[in-house]
């Protein structure tokens, strides 16, 4: 029986994580399969307070999963495949096991957005990418197009501007909908 269940550790399952177990409630983090969330693709992280000069995506992640393990938090490192919340205790179940928590937290953040196009998905890994920062180096030296206009899209399109000849950012709107500042980073 745990205190605590977390689905998902991404920055607020960790900063979840961090709490509770802090707290010294028995806290189980179901991680998932892809641990850290959309920050372990993240290059330069600047806007998490303590960090004057910015923080690797990754390199917060684990120092956040770290602090959790500290206070005692228990990892597991699979998918949630069900939840029962129609009674108590809750359970959350994993491949074969079943967990039970007097409170769930869900946790389970973002996941990149994609067309829907069928040509999208054949052509993803053969110059179609959601992460710049794990295939700019396929891309040197080549014209490349970010689909978006939000914080994502600009920061995916500022990493590849290190790596390519040139950036070209399609959108929707008549201006872009991401932070001011990364706007005058990007112009």
């Amino acid at each position: 029986m745990h205190d605590v269940i977390i689905i998902g550790s991404g920055p607020a399952g960790l900063t979840a994580a961090v709490y509770t177990s802090r707290a010294l409630l028995k806290t189980l983090v179901i991680a998932g399969s892809f641990w850290g969330g959309q920050l372990m693709l993240t290059m330069e992280v600047e806007n998490f307070p303590g960090f004057e000069k910015g923080i690797l995506g990754p390199e917060l992640m684990m120092n956040m999963r770290k602090q959790a393990e500290r206070f005692g938090a228990e990892f597991i490192f699979s998918n949630a495949s069900a939840v029962v919340f129609s009674s108590k205790p809750f359970r959350v179940s994993v491949s074969d096991e079943t967990y039970e928590g007097r409170s769930v937290i869900i946790a389970t953040g973002a996941s990149n957005k994609w067309l829907g196009l069928e040509s999208e998905y054949r052509l993803i890994g053969r110059g179609v990418s959601s992460c710049a920062v794990c295939d700019a180096a396929f891309y040197v030296g080549k014209r490349a197009v970010i689909v978006g206009g939000g914080d994502t899209a600009i920061d995916e399109a500022m990493v590849l501007s290190k790596f390519v000849k040139e950036v070209k950012i399609v959108h929707r709107r008549d201006k872009l909908r991401a932070s001011k500042i990364l706007q005058e980073k990007a112009f």
